[in-house]
């Protein structure tokens, strides 16, 4: 079983930066892809980033240039940098970890799951 656990959150002005960070509990961190998706009130959960067991990365557009993903397998966390945040990114912001090969970004994609962690962008 993988554990997830997002740290990080907060409430930020426009144009600030927060860092998350997801630390897993899995043997096989090194190997699995992991995602960053977000779900605002009201809305659909989304895709917000991923990184492959290569280090490929994948971005929705809204957040290219802003969000960089990155991982560290010694640590066996996955990180999101977001700078200049905008309130339209306000959103619980969930980690989530796929076995799948690739770059996959759907959720469907994803087995494990964080609980989430929220991120309010005042205008």
């Amino acid at each position: 079983q993988v554990q997830l656990v997002e740290s990080g959150g907060g409430l930020v002005q426009a144009g600030d930066s927060l860092r998350l960070s997801c630390a897993a509990s899995t043997r096989t961190f090194s190997r699995n892809a992991m995602g960053w998706f977000r779900q605002a009130p009201g809305k659909e959960r989304e895709f917000v980033a991923m990184i492959s067991w290569t280090a490929v990365t994948y971005y929705t557009d809204s957040v290219s240039g802003r969000f960089t993903i990155s991982r560290d397998n010694a640590k066996n966390t996955v990180y999101l940098q977001m700078n200049s945040l905008r309130p339209e990114d306000t959103a619980v912001y969930y980690c989530a970890a796929s076995t799948v090969r690739g770059a996959p970004h759907n959720s469907n994609d994803y087995s494990y799951w964080g609980q989430g962690t929220q991120v309010t962008v005042s205008s």
